[in-house]
């Protein structure tokens, strides 16, 4: 790895991003597995908003996906339904 925290950090051989640095999670999406760049960083900042209803919940979390990833849009009601599902697999609230 090559770079700095002011310049970035980069694959001294390729130039790509180093494998340590990725923040992609795989998230079954319409049956198929799906990279979702920073997903773990989005659900954190939709749960500090303390919304309840699910469907408020899904608008917020497709609307902040849209800011690093591509989501096709004739696919957009099977991502915000996965999404929630993630979103709700770490809620130990409502184990």
């Amino acid at each position: 790895m090559a770079g700095d925290e002011k310049d970035g950090y980069y694959c001294s051989i390729c130039g790509g991003i180093p494998p340590d640095k990725i923040k992609t999670r795989l998230v079954r999406i319409d049956g198929k597995d799906t990279g979702i760049d920073h997903l773990d960083f989005i659900i954190e900042e939709v749960k500090k908003l303390n919304l309840t209803k699910d469907d408020d919940i899904a608008d917020e979390l497709i609307k902040r996906v849209n800011e690093f990833n591509y989501v096709p849009s004739k696919k957009k009601e099977q991502y915000k339904a996965a999404l929630l599902k993630e979103f709700r697999a770490g809620d130990n609230s409502n184990v």
